[in-house]
């Protein structure tokens, strides 16, 4: 902890070097929230660099009065930032869905607190999420995974509330219809 004390003070007086070090140490972390919403590897990857610029830009505001949560405050901080700035990718580009995979090495990075079990169901679920209209998959992905009321998802992407419930019902119809098909497919193997 006092290391990450040491890096924010750095941070704080625009020292580069302790922006490195935090950059390098929630890049992996950073990259998987982004993910989520821009599938292209090298555009999320820029979008990350855009997010990061962001959170030097407006460190100052970052404010935690609880020392002892203060790796998990700042990463909700880090979170809301860059769903932010992959929102306003997808807004800019008119949500063209992305296409492309992660490379496995990122799924590695900075989450050691789940097991490989977690890690495998995490991947499948974004690869079925993946297969969702773009609509569908933004609403998914910011009510279920990344905890967004519908009044803030609709104020967000500019729709209504009543079309961001919309689209995270028929999104969960669709995982629920993969899933479905995936079990079926898993029987038939199985009784080989």
């Amino acid at each position: 902890m006092q290391l990450l004390y040491s890096i924010f003070e750095g941070c704080l007086a625009n020292d580069r070097r302790s922006q490195k070090k935090l950059y390098e140490r929630y890049y992996g972390y950073a990259l998987k929230i982004v993910f989520r919403y821009i599938y292209r590897y090298e555009k999320a990857a820029e979008v990350v660099n855009d997010g990061f610029v962001k959170v030097f830009k407006s460190f100052t505001k970052f404010e935690c009065s609880e020392s002892e949560h203060l790796e998990k405050i700042w990463m909700g901080w880090i979170k809301r930032i860059m769903i932010n700035t992959a929102i306003d990718e997808l807004r800019r580009t008119n949500m063209m869905p992305e296409i492309g995979s992660l490379p496995d090495y990122i799924w590695e990075l900075q989450d050691n607190s789940q097991g490989a079990d977690q890690k495998i169901l995490y991947k499948e679920l974004i690869a079925q999420v993946k297969k969702l209209p773009p609509s569908y998959r933004i609403a998914f992905n910011m009510y279920v995974i990344d905890g967004f009321s519908h009044a803030e998802i609709a104020e967000k992407l500019g729709i209504s509330v009543g079309a961001s419930k919309s689209n995270l019902a028929k999104a969960r119809m669709q995982l629920k219809k993969f899933i479905d098909r995936e079990d079926v497919q898993q029987k038939d193997i199985c009784s080989f």
